[in-house]
């Protein structure tokens, strides 16, 4: 996102899409607007941009400060995270403020910016005493497109920036948090105190807020997280005097736990996840040494319960004639999934009762949110489309024959607060076997050097007991399409899936090129959830064997580098044909077939390929990490040699050279 302080220089913006607006605090009804604003400049290949100011209008009309939820700073990071491309910063002063609705309009609006289209919120003033509304703008400005968004509630209760400093005040930041769809947070420099706190066993980082104006919460103490240096550390805030000790001057301190750096002078970050207690004088230091160690466990407590959905997050269904799977596993989803998180069921097309028994179930189930396409896409292509239908930072992509668990979602929306992880998966494991691993994804995928796939607890199809030997956090190559969790807009970097493949690989496929892009991929076990497997294309029919077979081979060709290709390609000709084989001894003669079908489809899309190769290029040119040209993940050995040679049928094994 670019910013733009200097008004009287901005650039010739293309297809200017705009809104208006203090945007203190960008909360879920600023949200509104801004997800319309970002929708509306792609639909007409646009520009987006918010036009806001600084001072704050009602600080510099009334002449008294205005507690901010908001610095400029902070504004800054949640409109770019919300994928704005232009913030305009415009000076309010008696000239600005003194302007009529009508050359506000024409001089200003108009002149400046020629905009294609403005969004702005229900109840948006502007001009001279704010008489100008969004009717008169609509008689002023005929030939643009001028879109009002209505009044945004949560439980009947009109969103405004006023409630939600009300709530700090109150210390509710729970309640704040709702308004927000983000903890509220405080930024500012480390700078020295007195070292009190490190005489106590203590030691606290002493902040000095960037901004006078920001708003304080309650005073006392809190449960946080502290960001330094975009990581991220548990830790209790301490807001107010210290009464026990002198009970004079305001203080902001945080105790980090498990810190020990020298960090005075640095720019810090701290999110409010829970209130624990009031500022209390106490007999002695003893009693407050002793106190203090309650905070800390109480803190560690509130962290660890806490579902980290600051970020909006979606589970979304992807259904074709499931009604059997929707009747078992929906009502898991509806129970264990928090009720910050959407959840969307899209309708590939189903041609059995799936969308009758939809719609009763979302007659008891409100929150349920139903999408519908025309046909069937299959997997790939069925969530491009229903994906543009989603407003959501974070996707989590879920089988219809999935059965999750209590508290599922929140070891992996924890783990995407880490900016630099893109996708991340759970523990997989068997509906029909809980004790074993699932075939699809189990705890994390790889590729060989030949692109064949396998996962910690899968190789081919051995799936092992769980007995928790995959139960370690580690960044893997893949994860798996049954439950997947990705940022949505790394997944609109890549334009989706590739909706070619129909289904299977597809998530390999994008998993490869966000590795390359230098994006981290995690298996998160510490979530587990069941998959029936098989639920829609059943495992080792004709046509699955066709997908995975030309799929696979597609994959290889878009991402792996071309000095490899030459060579690659006719060793899993031969390899592909020793599969025909053994299935030709299995007595599998429908399979054989399905190989050489994949074959001949996959020679035939070559040139469509390397037309994709030349694209994903671009795109990868055009995001900010450094290309990595072999990603980790990528098994250095044939595991084709390995298994069917050597018997090594377990992850374990393969890593084993012996």
């Amino acid at each position: 996102m670019q910013v733009h302080q200097d008004i009287e220089h901005i650039p010739r913006f293309r297809n200017a899409v705009l809104t208006v607006g203090s945007f203190d605090g960008v909360h879920i009804g600023h949200q509104a607007i801004l997800n319309q604003l970002v929708q509306t400049a792609k639909e007409i290949n646009g520009e987006s941009i918010v036009l806001t100011f600084s001072p704050h209008p009602r600080h510099f009309l009334e002449g008294k400060s205005i507690e901010l939820l908001h610095s400029l700073a902070e504004k800054e990071s949640c409109l770019e995270r919300l994928g704005v491309d232009h913030l305009v910063v415009i000076p309010f002063n008696e000239a600005f403020a003194q302007q009529s609705p009508e050359d506000y309009i024409q001089n200003f609006l108009l002149k400046k910016f020629n905009p294609k289209a403005i969004i702005l919120g229900f109840d948006h003033r502007f001009g001279k005493g704010g008489t100008g509304n969004i009717h008169l703008l609509r008689k002023q400005a005929i030939d643009i497109n001028i879109i009002e968004i209505p009044a945004n509630t949560i439980n009947d209760i009109k969103i405004s920036s006023t409630k939600i400093r009300k709530a700090l005040k109150d210390g509710n930041v729970k309640l704040a948090q709702t308004y927000l769809c983000t903890p509220f947070s405080i930024m500012g420099t480390v700078v020295h105190g007195d070292k009190l706190g490190q005489r106590l066993g203590f030691p606290t980082a002493n902040i000095k807020i960037d901004n006078p104006d920001k708003l304080l919460p309650k005073e006392g103490v809190y449960a946080v997280i502290v960001s330094i240096s975009n990581k991220k550390y548990n830790g209790m805030l301490h807001i107010g005097n210290r009464p026990t000790v002198d009970g004079h001057n305001l203080r902001i301190e945080v105790n980090i736990f498990d810190f020990n750096q020298d960090i005075y002078g640095q720019a810090i970050s701290v999110q409010l996840i829970d209130f624990i207690r009031e500022n209390k004088k106490f007999k002695d230091k003893s009693a407050l040494v002793q106190q203090l160690k309650k905070d800390q466990k109480t803190a560690t407590q509130l962290i660890d319960n806490q579902e980290f959905t600051s970020s909006k997050t979606a589970v979304v269904i992807l259904n074709y004639n499931g009604t059997k799977h929707l009747k078992k596993y929906l009502p898991t989803v509806v129970a264990h999934t928090p009720k910050a998180i959407d959840i969307y069921i899209a309708d590939n097309g189903s041609t059995d009762k799936s969308l009758d028994f939809l719609h009763q179930y979302q007659q008891l189930n409100p929150r349920i949110k139903l999408i519908k396409l025309s046909q069937n896409y299959g997997f790939a292509g069925g969530y491009n489309e229903a994906l543009k239908e989603v407003k959501a930072d974070i996707y989590i992509l879920l089988n219809s024959d999935v059965r999750v668990t209590k508290n599922w979602t929140t070891p992996l929306t924890k783990a995407m607060q880490d900016p630099n992880l893109s996708v991340c998966q759970p523990k997989i494991l068997s509906d029909l076997e809980p004790n074993k691993f699932e075939y699809a994804g189990a705890s994390g995928g790889y590729i060989d050097f030949l692109g064949y796939p396998f996962c910690r607890g899968r190789v081919f199809g051995s799936m092992e007991e769980d007995l928790g030997q995959y139960d370690d956090e580690v960044e893997i190559f893949w994860a798996t399409g049954a439950a997947m969790v990705i940022r949505s807009k790394l997944f609109w970097d890549f334009k989706g899936f590739d909706a070619t493949f129909f289904a299977h690989n597809e998530e390999i496929d994008m998993c490869w090129q966000i590795k390359r892009a230098g994006y981290k991929i995690k298996a998160i076990p510490s979530s587990t959830v069941y998959h029936l497997g098989g639920g829609t294309l059943s495992y080792n029919t004709p046509n699955k064997v066709y997908l995975n077979f030309r799929n696979n081979l597609k994959m290889l060709v878009k991402n792996d580098r071309l000095s490899n290709l030459v060579w690659k390609l006719p060793l899993r000709l031969v390899l592909d044909g020793l599969a025909g084989g053994l299935f030709l001894y299995q007595g599998h003669y429908s399979l054989i077939w399905s190989i050489i079908r994949a074959h001949f489809a996959f020679y035939a899309s070559i040139p469509k390929l390397i037309k994709k190769r030349r694209e994903i290029k671009q795109i990868l040119i055009s995001l900010p990490n450094k290309r990595i040209k072999n990603p980790q993940g990528i098994f250095e050995h044939s595991i084709v040699w390995r298994f069917y040679a050597k018997g090594k049928d377990t992850f374990s094994k393969l890593q084993n050279p012996s």
